[in-house]
């Protein structure tokens, strides 16, 4: 097969990837609009991480302790919306790059709080995604917003191409 058609079935796959993760962010939003309050749940954290449970992770307990809990209220209002747009980014791919780092960022911290659950699966999926940007913007919406750094990573890739050839 020629390399054109290797790039496009990787470009498929990977916007495939994108969106089912975007699915994830946007269900993982979607039920927390209304009666989310992550007080008992940062609470619960906390008091595992200094009881013991997670012993490592003392330095990151205080930061939930110290500046994540009294601003709950804003946490509470952050987490739905948050999940909510990396989600509708990464499955539309508008601001795609911006969404999987927002998404990396909020995975890290459910999982130094002690969420485990799908928090690990759902972030080296983003860092894989990350990683392969030029296959996972190029069927976005990514492509017509930002024609020009489209243009410019296409651009970039064909120089190293040229490069490898000489």
């Amino acid at each position: 097969m020629p390399k054109r058609i290797y790039r496009q079935l990787s470009a498929v796959i990977f916007t495939i990837f994108r969106v089912w993760l975007g699915l994830q962010w946007l269900n993982a939003g979607w039920h927390k609009f209304g009666a989310f309050d992550a007080t008992g749940y940062l609470t619960d954290s906390i008091n595992k991480i200094y009881n013991g449970v997670f012993p490592f992770r003392t330095w990151y307990a205080a930061i939930l302790d110290s500046i994540i809990l009294p601003n709950v209220k804003v946490i509470n209002v952050l987490v739905p919306w948050g999940e909510m747009l990396v989600g509708f980014g990464l499955i539309v791919g508008a601001l795609t790059l911006p969404a999987l780092v927002g998404g990396a960022f909020m995975n890290t911290n459910f999982y130094l709080s002690g969420a485990f659950s799908t928090n690990p699966t759902l972030l080296a999926l983003a860092i894989f995604l990350i990683i392969f940007k030029n296959e996972t913007i190029h069927y976005s919406l990514d492509r017509f917003l930002f024609p020009n750094i489209y243009e410019k990573v296409k651009r970039k890739k064909m120089i190293n191409h040229v490069h490898e050839a000489v």
